[in-house]
């Protein structure tokens, strides 16, 4: 059996577990035409990438720390599942401003990393309910995890992942990125 999962910076999943970020702003990898919603419901496969610390607002760069065991060459260390309580397309992306205190992204960031990568695709931003797995899942590192693109199907057991409860908050959180950029 598999379980979906989606890449994502390991910083982001310990700032989604610690409720410091609420959103996931996507654009697709680079192997993808462009980011779809594969899953309403997955686990959240940790990432590092060099020169994150000037992608992060200075009060989130302790969570760098934290995030680098989770991804090394030998090992996968899972330990969040996600589910999507909301996706909009970004219309306006001035009003990315009007969002900022529901990620950890610096705006210079989410220019160069999200807008300005691949400039006519337009950027998502998730509003995703998350929580800790009971136990994480350890992972050997394989080829078949690496490449830039968002999903991935994980040698996990189904039942191994409880699914995850929507809070009725999100919804709230939804309507206001709608409002700002949709």
């Amino acid at each position: 059996m598999s379980v979906p999962a989606l890449k994502e910076w390991s910083a982001a999943v310990h700032a989604l577990l610690d409720g410091r970020q609420r959103v996931l702003l996507r654009k697709g990898g680079i192997h993808e035409k462009r980011f779809r919603v594969s899953a309403g419901e997955f686990l959240l496969f940790p990432t590092v990438a060099h020169g994150h610390a000037e992608r992060l607002r200075p009060e989130h760069r302790d969570l760098l720390g934290r995030a680098a065991a989770d991804s090394t060459a030998q090992r996968v260390l899972i330990g969040a599942a996600a589910r999507v309580t909301g996706a909009v397309q970004v219309d306006r992306t001035e009003g990315l401003q009007e969002i900022e205190d529901l990620h950890i992204w610096t705006t210079e960031s989410v220019r160069a990393d999200r807008l300005d990568f691949r400039p006519r695709q337009r950027l998502t931003v998730l509003v995703l309910a998350v929580r800790a797995l009971p136990e994480p899942i350890e992972l050997a590192r394989t080829p078949e995890f690496g490449g830039c693109r968002s999903w991935l199907e994980l040698p996990v057991p189904a039942g191994a992942v409880p699914p995850v409860q929507p809070t009725d908050a999100l919804a709230g959180i939804t309507a206001r990125v709608s409002a700002a950029v949709g």
